[in-house]
């Protein structure tokens, strides 16, 4: 099993197109311990797969040949064959890996290991740990910058965002942002970094170049209490003019005009939206909603929520095929 993940690796980065709209999506049930499979075309869930205890950050390798789920509870990544739809191997992580970033050529893997305060870097081809960067308390968030020069952490407890470098590896700047900063994304044009504090309710946006905090997302829904809006996953379109922003138990993803970085409308969706992913066309996101075990499909033209599909136990990360 080992050699199919390794030949998979090396066999080319480029997949074919899917069919327009023909997208397959898979889930991470963190209490359940399995993996939703989503045909997006019927949507409907086609697959169960089971996994370790407590699957969050998921992704697929970078040719869209393998899908990895960090399952925490085990302290390693496990992979998943996109083809078999079968985890036929597994990589090796600190305790508790929860999200992970991975290089734009799909060679190097890094992981935020929650209970050790560090990044795991990881080498994908020959499936072996090259080391770690120590990071702030309880890492979580991570991303790296499209010219793949920086690496992104947010520590949830040391509130800051580690911009580390990834030739050196070594951190090179530590920006305060507001409390528990749960998710860090990019603008595609690598002028901004946004970053979600769950408890102090804001987004963070991070000159990448100064490492400094220029300026502040806020959000207000009418008949809510502010400490139910708790930002996490945040989703940008290709164009950078507009984002996504999951607001935890408030139920709600907020539609943000970059530019202004002002709120435009807030979309109802399942219980306690966690994390989203834009099917490679664009037309659709996808939101993973905890309490309520189920996924919203967003048309992101007209900007409103579609489909929801019942999912496994406390959904939590979600990945598209490339």
């Amino acid at each position: 099993m080992s050699r199919m993940w390794r030949v998979g690796l090396l066999s080319g980065l480029a997949l074919a197109a899917a069919p327009a709209h023909a997208f397959i999506a898979y889930v991470s049930n963190e209490k359940g311990n399995t993996v939703s499979v989503i045909d997006t075309e019927s949507w409907t869930v086609t697959k169960t797969i089971k996994v370790g205890q407590r699957p969050r950050g998921i992704d697929f390798t970078r040719d869209g040949k393998f899908v990895m789920v960090a399952v925490g509870d085990d302290d390693t990544i496990q992979v998943i064959d996109a083809k078999t739809q079968a985890v036929v191997d597994s990589l090796p992580s600190g305790p508790d890996p929860e999200l992970f970033a991975q290089d734009a050529a799909g060679k190097i893997l890094y992981v935020a290991n929650e209970n050790d305060n560090t990044v795991t870097v990881i080498d994908l081809e020959k499936r072996a740990r090259l080391g770690d960067i120590q990071v702030g308390v309880e890492p979580e968030g991570m991303t790296i910058s499209p010219d793949g020069k920086m690496l992104i952490n947010t520590s949830e407890t040391t509130n800051m965002a580690h911009f580390i470098d990834t030739a050196s590896r070594q951190i090179v700047a530590n920006v305060l942002v507001d409390a528990r900063p749960r998710f860090a994304e990019f603008k595609h044009d690598s002028s901004e970094l946004w970053v979600s504090s769950e408890i102090g309710g804001t987004v963070s946006i991070i000159d990448p170049g100064k490492h400094e905090v220029i300026g502040k997302v806020n959000f207000e829904v009418p008949g809510l209490r502010k400490e139910a809006i708790q930002p996490v996953g945040i989703g940008m379109t290709k164009d950078d003019k507009t984002a996504f922003v999951a607001l935890g138990p408030a139920n709600r993803v907020a539609v943000v005009d970059v530019a202004s970085r002002k709120v435009i409308k807030y979309l109802l969706v399942g219980q306690r939206v966690w994390h989203m992913a834009f099917t490679p066309d664009e037309k659709y996101l996808l939101t993973t909603n905890g309490v309520s075990n189920d996924v919203s499909v967003i048309d992101v033209a007209a900007q409103k929520v579609i489909k929801t599909i019942q999912v496994g136990e406390l959904p939590w990360g979600i990945t598209i095929a490339p």
